[in-house]
């Protein structure tokens, strides 16, 4: 399958992007995630990658089979201003700067998303937990 790279234009550069989805188990549902990677140097500069898990919740149905979250363009220019914010030097070559959930997850707000680690590492934290947490977080707002 072949990847549709985007173009995205923050500030005085132009970033190319493109979004994968993906699906990770969770202890109650499968749940959908998108990897974004982002390049601003071209395809042999530092990339920056966000795994996007889906906040949405609940479902009648699995969320694998109903949920159609996918990154808008304004998505991937706020990931882009906190990588630059937070040390992604989009200049250097090689390598991937990584909004981790471990690392990042206090901090990255991203209506409708969760950052994750659970694609990269089974053992992280349950998606099913943190959706359904983020689910009551808004319930109760």
């Amino acid at each position: 399958m072949r990847n549709r790279l985007r173009e995205i234009r923050v500030g005085a550069r132009t970033y190319v992007w493109r979004a994968q989805i993906h699906h990770v188990p969770g202890a109650g549902d499968c749940h959908r995630c998108i990897r974004v990677r982002v390049w601003g140097a071209g395809k042999t500069s530092r990339a920056l990658d966000a795994d996007l898990l889906s906040d949405a919740w609940p479902s009648p149905w699995s969320m694998c089979a109903t949920d159609g979250s996918y990154p808008t363009s304004a998505d991937v220019r706020t990931i882009i201003s906190y990588g630059l914010e937070h040390g992604w030097q989009p200049d250097l070559r090689g390598g991937t700067f990584l909004l981790s959930e471990r690392e990042h997850a206090a901090g990255f707000s991203l209506p409708g998303f969760l950052l994750t680690d659970r694609l990269r590492t089974p053992e992280s934290a349950d998606p099913t937990a943190r959706v359904i947490e983020a689910y009551e977080a808004r319930q109760r707002a």
